[in-house]
């Protein structure tokens, strides 16, 4: 009995462990927690941008969540969101700027608040890629409004 047990138990850690990478793209890379999902819109986006929903939008919650992994260089337009977003970086280094104000660092573990109606941008640092989850309430009121591109000039004043 205990001989089956150990078989059952090895070739269900073979299953797990041991599965082909799936062909679909949609890593990232091992230290990734989601999915890397659909290439970000190059009207919206420099660079590439992969944006994996966790969170749709409905009228129970009223709040949009996702995932956004950002290649080295890559960022967002402007753009401002009606009822603010908030930023949690789950890894990598990257840029936030609110208009008229610095470019700042961020990296894993940093927590950014964009204001209700306030113009901004964020993205990743020219040499390391960025994680982050996005938090969008208050959907009712809208969830975002693109601008111009981020300018090489504004993305290098870090």
């Amino acid at each position: 009995m205990n001989a089956i047990f150990i078989y059952i138990v090895a070739v269900a850690v073979m299953f797990t462990c041991c599965k082909e990478a799936p062909k679909n793209n949609l890593s990232v890379d091992a230290k990734a927690i989601f999915p890397k999902g659909q290439l970000g819109a190059t009207e919206n986006f420099t660079g590439n941008a992969w944006n994996y929903g966790l969170v749709a939008n409905d009228t129970a919650f009223t709040t949009l969540v996702g995932n956004v992994y950002f290649e080295p260089g890559a960022r967002t337009n402007w753009h401002i969101h009606p009822a603010g977003q908030i930023l949690v970086i789950t890894d990598g280094v990257g840029y936030h700027q609110i208009r008229g104000q610095p470019v700042e660092s961020i990296r894993k573990g940093s927590v950014v608040k964009c204001p209700p109606g306030v113009e901004h941008w964020h993205g990743a640092s020219a040499d390391t890629g960025l994680h982050q989850l996005y938090i969008v309430p208050n959907t009712e009121k809208g969830i975002v409004v693109w601008n111009e591109k981020v300018t090489d000039e504004q993305y290098k004043g870090h």
